[in-house]
């Protein structure tokens, strides 16, 4: 009697070990995602495994995260929890989800660096698509020590960033991000570009700078590589650009829809219609179009231009200062009709 009683105490506990088993095997190998595509959860440095299983089951709509708590408990995941931007497919089973996150094996995402008008701009686009703060970035390109290890100064640090679409890793740091710039800089820069720049008579970041005029001067792609010439001629003539937009710079004053007498005697080293040359440094970060407009500049002998009097964004452009005055008095003409001052 005492032996069957063992044999069926010994049966219970088999049993009871086999359920487990299975139930823990169970839930390890399901698939517990109720997503409809592949999807992103992003892990920040104060999340903890409370906050992890929440994302798991908000985020990604997990049913059950029994198994992956079973699994971070007897690896003390929550001791090493990854950083990163994780994309899980519907599809996925528990275990594998545990040992990506566990082993920290990110998805790279895309990052746009925009062409925008100041740093400040930038740091803020770049900030909301990496988990690096704009703060962070903002202080480190503000400290003129770092910038000048870089080769820039305040005024050329727009020419570092060539605006592109680039796949990195979520929790870049700041110094990981600009060092990345400076990898795509030299990208770009390569010999060719390097050579076509130095036939102009420009280095690249006076390339960029001169980009940077232009982009702001039109929105019209075809125009880009006429104004790059115009300026081009008027540099090499030693001419004063008279560059409305670097005017504007100056003053920190984007939106003047119409620059006067008062404007131009504003002394700043942006200020074209006062110092010849091109300014310290770009107005804007501009676009890889820009850039190439500059390097592909259109060769003719214009050395004016002036917004055309329809407000179509374009412009006519003249050889001779008169006719110049002739196109420059259709628009201004065109700005009383309209009573902007």
């Amino acid at each position: 009697m005492k032996k069957k009683t063992l044999f069926i105490a010994i049966g219970i506990v088999l049993l009871v070990a086999a359920c487990g088993i299975v139930t823990a095997y169970t839930c390890i190998l399901n698939r517990p995602l109720k997503i409809e595509k592949p999807t992103f959860i992003y892990i920040d440095t104060d999340d903890n495994i409370d906050s992890v299983c929440y994302k798991l089951e908000h985020q990604l709509l997990a049913s059950r995260i029994t198994g992956f708590r079973m699994l971070a408990s007897y690896t003390h995941y929550a001791e090493n929890i990854h950083t990163g931007a994780y994309r899980f497919a519907p599809e996925e089973r528990t275990w594998h989800i545990f040992r990506r996150l566990q082993a920290g094996n990110q998805t790279p995402v895309r990052l746009t660096v925009p062409s925008v008008r100041t740093i400040g701009m930038l740091c803020k686009a770049v900030s909301r698509q990496i988990m690096a703060d704009s703060a962070d970035i903002a202080s480190l390109l503000a400290d003129s020590t770092y910038r000048a290890s870089l080769g820039y100064t305040a005024y050329t640090l727009p020419a570092l960033f060539i605006p592109n679409t680039y796949e990195v890793y979520w929790n870049i740091g700041a110094k990981e991000f600009v060092s990345r710039m400076q990898k795509e800089h030299k990208r770009f820069w390569n010999e060719q570009r390097t050579a076509q720049a130095k036939a102009i008579g420009l280095t690249p970041d006076e390339v960029s700078t001169l980009a940077s005029i232009v982009e702001e001067e039109t929105a019209n792609q075809a125009e880009k590589p006429v104004i790059a010439g115009l300026y081009i001629n008027r540099l090499h003539r030693g001419m004063l650009l008279q560059a409305d937009p670097t005017v504007k710079f100056g003053l920190q004053a984007f939106g003047l829809r119409r620059i006067l007498n008062k404007h131009l005697e504003y002394d700043s080293p942006y200020n074209t219609y006062k110092y010849t040359g091109l300014p310290p440094g770009p107005i804007r970060i501009p676009s890889i179009q820009g850039l190439e407009s500059v390097l592909h500049y259109t060769h003719h002998d214009y050395l004016y231009m002036c917004a055309k009097e329809d407000f179509s964004g374009t412009h006519n452009f003249a050889r001779t200062l008169q006719q110049h005055l002739a196109n420059a008095r259709r628009y201004q003409q065109a700005l009383n009709r309209r009573n902007i001052r």
